[in-house]
């Protein structure tokens, strides 16, 4: 038996949310809908323009295993944080939601702890604004292969390939869980990270044991139809998931392919859909299911998420997925 059921390597970012209208966006210059990174100076001035600030502890990888600690499954992160309050409160915050944060916060140096600016428009879309800091310095020292190898499953951020000692770090990690039997993955992240590193995503569907994405991310990642995408995709990968806003979820396996109907719902907040869509498929990967079932806790979980505001779960997900007849 390994001691984590599932390990993480990602961005430890802290979350920080405030409502922000239309105008709002327009008048700060901030892209509504999608993940921008922001230098020092930028994310000090959004900042300081948030009213009501809500904190908490995030990044895409980290958020997932949230989930799955909820689910309870024994789950660790390899992330980086600054030994000052916001990295302090972000490890703390992760063991008390059950994940081992499993690399003290590091003393010294001069960029703080990673911070992503939230701004959550009336229809629930939200629009981050993501200074890297310490976490852009996460590198393959940060990975020990003592927890490395305890991992039956690895889920892997693709934000990490925007910096070289990133993608260092991810690489060591995927070999190390694979070479001790552990499987790896990966989620896409969003389409402009599949831009930046096509290449690599090619060969990473090819190399890896399962694959998460968007149909964006798909179609950007082949440069082709949804369809076409998923074809070449599954001819590549061993398993491959497709999310759709709203749509059924495609699963493929081999020969074996899976349609996952959804269950449409009005977002209070859509952060962290993916990411717990992403917690709901992989406990189901953990704990035996198929791929039709792995997919519907994935929705679950999903849905669960985008009805209140804050990117992590806030009721029992076991609990949920007894009532859907899941468990």
């Amino acid at each position: 038996m390994k001691k984590y059921q599932v390990i993480g390597i990602g961005n430890a970012i802290v979350d920080v949310f405030a409502q922000a209208d239309e105008s709002f966006l327009e008048l700060m210059g901030i892209e509504k809908g999608i993940m921008q990174l922001v230098e020092r100076e930028r994310g000090e001035l959004l900042y300081a323009a948030m009213k009501d600030r809500v904190q908490a502890p995030g990044g895409s990888v980290a958020n997932t295993l949230a989930g799955l600690g909820n689910l309870g499954l024994k789950t660790g992160f390899i992330g980086r944080v600054h030994d000052d309050a916001l990295g302090r409160f972000y490890a703390r915050a992760m063991a008390e939601e059950g994940t081992d944060f499993v690399n003290a916060p590091v003393p010294g140096g001069e960029l703080p702890t990673s911070r992503s600016m939230i701004f959550v428009a009336p229809d629930g879309e939200r629009s981050m604004n993501t200074y890297l800091g310490i976490s852009s310095e996460l590198g393959p020292e940060d990975v020990s292969e003592a927890v490395a190898s305890q991992a039956s499953l690895l889920f892997l951020e693709g934000y990490l390939y925007d910096k070289p000692k990133g993608k260092e770090a991810f690489e060591r990690t995927s070999r190390l869980c694979r070479n001790a039997g552990g499987q790896a993955g990966i989620a896409l992240s969003d389409p402009f990270c599949v831009d930046r590193h096509r290449a690599d995503f090619r060969r990473l569907v090819r190399d890896l044991d399962y694959v998460i994405g968007n149909q964006h991310e798909w179609e950007s990642l082949y440069q082709t139809d949804l369809d076409s995408a998923l074809q070449q995709a599954a001819a590549d990968a061993g398993l491959v998931v497709c999310t759709r806003s709203g749509e059924e979820v495609i699963v493929i396996r081999g020969s074996e392919r899976a349609v996952v109907p959804v269950r449409r719902v009005v977002p209070v907040d859509a952060t962290g859909a993916g990411d717990q869509f992403a917690a709901g498929f992989i406990y189901g990967m953990a704990t035996g299911q198929s791929l039709e079932i792995s997919g519907r806790m994935g929705c679950a979980a999903a849905a669960e998420v985008i009805s209140h505001f804050g990117a992590r779960p806030e009721t029992d997900l076991k609990a949920l997925f007894r009532k859907e007849g899941l468990i």
